[in-house]
């Protein structure tokens, strides 16, 4: 590959760094007349910038154009194959695995099936692979846990990246707004003009999960901070997010954070309560 400036660098994680979750199993960048990958399935997940040029993704039997500022995602077991058109490329990449890529996708940062993305922070995803790429030192004991660290950064990089910010999303906002108010999620869809079936997508692409899901997350979120801020007992709690009966709201909180609401109070407690 004439032309071509090229750096890679490959870790091997033990047992011990995939019970991190995340494991980085090596990073790099190609820049120049980069030769084309020919078809290819990998046994770990891949994310790719391109920072400048064009080309072509073949990707589980779909040919998509690449137009830098551009991401794109390689799933294991997915067939694909990319390069660049005739005026070459400049690219970064990562290889990643472990339980934790897969929570991920569940909770839409990997996407599983629209592979690319245009990049909104170009500067962002730069920083963010170069701080990856800097900390893949095989010579460094402390390699595997830092490139660990510097892939969860970088994968929510990505996301900010490629997907606006969540905080202007109009669903969410109107799910935080009136999440401590007793609304179906039918009557959530209803007043922001949306099928039920649209309301639930939309959710999911915004903040990966159900709005139901988020609803909940929203108010036991508040529920924690008026039990670690005030003085207010557990059934006035109860009302301000949601709950007209104090006994259900304290099944919810125990079973989704573990403890009752009491003796959250207690662990979180700072100092005199306003």
């Amino acid at each position: 590959m004439s032309g071509v400036a090229s750096w890679a660098r490959y870790l091997t994680p033990d047992a011990r760094h995939r019970r991190l979750g995340l494991v980085c199993l090596g990073a790099g960048t190609s820049s120049g007349h980069v030769a084309t990958l020919p078809a290819r399935t990998l046994d770990c997940y891949a994310v790719v910038f391109l920072s400048r040029g064009a080309g072509r993704l073949r990707w589980g039997g779909r040919e998509l154009p690449l137009v830098a500022p551009a991401l794109f995602w390689l799933l294991p077991g997915v067939e694909h194959g990319y390069g660049p058109d005739a005026g070459g490329w400049d690219e970064w990449w990562a290889l990643f695995d472990g339980p934790a890529a897969r929570a991920y996708q569940d909770l839409g940062h990997v996407p599983r099936d629209e592979p690319v993305a245009p990049v909104a922070d170009a500067a962002g995803l730069q920083v963010a692979f170069g701080a990856l790429a800097r900390v893949c030192r095989p010579d460094d004991p402390s390699a595997d846990v830092a490139a660990a660290a510097a892939l969860h950064q970088l994968i929510v990089t990505t996301r900010r990246a490629t997907a606006p910010d969540p905080a202007a999303d109009p669903v969410l906002a109107a799910l935080s707004r009136d999440a401590c108010r007793p609304i179906t999620v039918a009557a959530h869809a209803r007043t922001l003009g949306l099928t039920e079936a649209a309301l639930r997508e939309a959710t999911r692409r915004a903040a990966g999960c159900s709005p139901k899901e988020f609803v909940l997350r929203t108010r036991l979120t508040r529920a924690k901070e008026l039990l670690a801020t005030t003085d207010l007992p557990v059934v006035a709690v109860a009302a301000r997010t949601g709950y007209d009966d104090p006994g259900y709201f304290t099944r919810v909180f125990t079973r989704q954070v573990g403890v009752p609401p009491t003796r959250f109070r207690e662990q979180e407690r700072r100092g005199p309560l306003r």
